[in-house]
């Protein structure tokens, strides 16, 4: 079985949550408003890719305690396969998400006019709709895979003597183990399926995505470095926006679906893979600088929320200063009470020793 180490492992999902729940409910936010006032193709993308990171967060809490719990399973067994599903669901449409988001700049570069005027916001929906499905029709393997031999081939040598006098045979034990973990410890059977869905996985759901994606970022870079006549700052903008997705794509993406290549391989899951998991969940909080660049709108709410912020501090310093001036006062009137009544005692003295 995996061990995922527990410092390591609840601490990317700690930041994780922490940095992008609060910034992906603020693009929903932007992304609905903006839905409201005029639909673009690029915002109901982004509005997909933000429910998908979303759905994906919520269901991060379940993995904490697992970690907590020394990869042990010990919530309702029903959260097992359904929180499984969404953690990989949400990975692979992310993929799905990121790649039409590149398609889209790209054409909107290479293809001007004729781009904008085959713009519809319905092929957005069809598309979207299209990868949920296609991505949750794949990712059913999670509900299917512990309803393949689940007790799988034991070593019939081997037993175990209590105290009491009764065997304990290893099926028993590890058909014991087997149900306190969550999608781990597969038998022979089961992987023989497995690990050929999860080589098709990354052939299809990130491998073709990731050369697609490639292909119009790095032709998208040139055509604007062609582009004299855009502004310098946009540019710069763009390019950085086109980078930062490709460098996301293949560093959160790119060792979980190796573990997959590897793992086919070997004929097991690799003992890394955990780690490589780790990779993936880092998307989530990073997705938000990618819509940061890629919509205006975002980048306006931001703005909004950060000056928002620099306004209320001052007021709220003030009100605090304002609370704990009389407090101030009181303090300093009694300090100088107390003052004035050493000086009082040292004029006596003062008198007596003169008498």
């Amino acid at each position: 079985m995996q061990q995922c180490h527990t410092a390591l492992c609840l601490s990317v999902y700690i930041l994780t949550f922490v940095l992008g729940f609060p910034a992906n409910i603020l693009a929903f936010y932007t992304f609905c408003k903006k839905l409201r006032e005029k639909a673009q193709p690029i915002d109901i993308l982004l509005l997909n890719l933000t429910i998908s990171d979303l759905l994906f967060l919520l269901f991060l809490p379940f993995k904490m305690q697992e970690v907590l719990n020394e990869m042990i399973w010990n919530l309702p067994d029903a959260l097992c396969p359904l929180s499984g599903f969404i953690f990989y669901l949400t990975i692979y449409t992310s993929t799905f998400f990121l790649t039409a988001i590149s398609v889209e700049r790209y054409l909107g570069v290479a293809f001007p006019i004729q781009h904008s005027l085959k713009r519809r916001p319905v092929y957005a929906i069809g598309a979207s709709i299209f990868f949920w499905v296609f991505s949750f029709i794949h990712l059913s393997i999670v509900f299917i895979i512990p309803l393949i031999g689940g007790n799988g081939p034991i070593p019939k040598d081997t037993t175990n003597e209590t105290n009491s006098g009764n065997t304990t045979t290893l099926s028993d034990v590890v058909t014991v183990e087997r149900k306190n973990v969550c999608y781990e410890n597969f038998t022979d059977q089961q992987l023989e399926v497995l690990l050929p869905v999860r080589l098709e996985l990354c052939i299809v759901l990130f491998c073709v995505p990731l050369l697609i994606s490639c292909f119009c970022y790095i032709n998208f870079i040139r055509i604007l470095l062609s582009l004299q006549h855009i502004n310098r700052r946009k540019r710069l903008r763009a390019i950085g926006m086109a980078l930062g997705t490709l460098v996301v794509f293949a560093l959160c993406f790119g060792p979980y679906n190796v573990s997959h290549i590897v793992g086919f391989i070997q004929g097991r899951s690799p003992l890394w893979r955990d780690k490589a998991l780790l990779c993936s969940t880092f998307n989530a909080c990073l997705d938000p600088f990618i819509f940061y660049f890629s919509s205006s709108a975002m980048r306006g709410s931001v703005s909004s929320v950060l000056q928002g912020v620099k306004r209320g501090l001052p007021r709220r310093l003030v009100s605090c200063m304002v609370c704990r001036l009389p407090a101030v006062l009181k303090i300093s009137s009694s300090h100088s009470n107390n003052s004035n009544s050493d000086k009082d005692k040292e004029r006596k003295q003062e008198s007596t020793s003169a008498i």
